[in-house]
């Protein structure tokens, strides 16, 4: 049984989805950037008949409407947890993607006692200077968008209270290089104090292997997983791969429960 709706916020509306085992820990999951919760439904099955699987789609996408206020990585986090006291979900484990987990490294530096473990893919956790996704993301425009991946684009026109792709590429762009404290948590990553899992796919064109490798030298109880053939997205690309190390890393974490 799927439970799922709106929660206004400011002048968003913000929309969720609890599915998978409702008597299960609560694992919430968080898509990447220009991106929607349906991202991450090959991983779904992997995870669905253990846990409470809570989805949100982060403020202007999917079907979350942007409103006025500035985007960044702390007004995602804010949504975040403003569903979650809604919910009455005190305490839960965190997966995100890309953005997600970017919003889901901030979470669990400034609430370690709500945030039981914590898993990021293609995460960034700061933006150097001279770092080469800095080019990168300032590449990706919306004809860009509209080419590679046309499919997400139609259904976010369809699906959105209130669409405007450009007007969100643009918004998005900005949080991306936001260098700023409501932005990436640098260096303060090292407060998290949950079991952590860090993935990458091995040709991620965003998170290098070395800021990876950093990170979990910076973490004191990180796991760290390299998906072979697989870019950014890998939970996409080889969605068996990363659902049966999800499995491994929550059995092998159960009693931290």
């Amino acid at each position: 049984m799927n439970t799922c709706g709106y929660i206004e916020i400011d002048d968003a509306s913000i929309y969720y989805q609890v599915s998978g085992n409702l008597r299960g820990k609560p694992l919430v999951l968080l898509h990447g950037g220009l991106g929607s919760m349906k991202d991450l439904t090959p991983i779904h099955t992997y995870l669905a008949d253990e846990y409470c699987l809570i989805y949100i789609d982060l403020r202007g996408h999917g079907k979350s409407t942007l409103g006025s206020v500035k985007l960044s990585y702390e007004l995602y986090q804010n949504d975040v947890l403003t569903i979650l006291s809604f919910l009455k979900i005190s305490q839960f484990s965190l997966f995100g993607f890309s953005d997600g987990g970017i919003v889901a490294y901030r979470i669990a530096v400034q609430y370690p006692e709500k945030v039981s473990r914590l898993i990021t893919l293609g995460s960034q956790w700061r933006l150097e200077p001279g770092d080469p996704s800095i080019e990168v993301l300032k590449g990706l425009t919306v004809e860009f968008w509209l080419e590679k991946f046309a499919d997400d684009v139609a259904n976010y026109q369809l699906s959105n209270p209130q669409p405007h792709f450009h007007k969100l590429v643009d918004t998005v762009k900005a949080v991306w290089l936001d260098t700023s404290e409501s932005g990436y948590p640098n260096s303060a990553v090292e407060q998290i104090q949950c079991p952590t899992l860090i993935m990458r796919g091995d040709h991620d064109f965003l998170f290098s292997l070395d800021e990876a490798a950093t990170l979990q030298n910076k973490l004191k109880d990180a796991d760290f997983a390299n998906i072979p053939f697989t870019e950014h997205a890998s939970h996409q690309e080889s969605p068996e791969v990363v659902g049966k190390i999800l499995q491994q890393f929550m059995l092998k974490r159960r009693c931290d429960l």
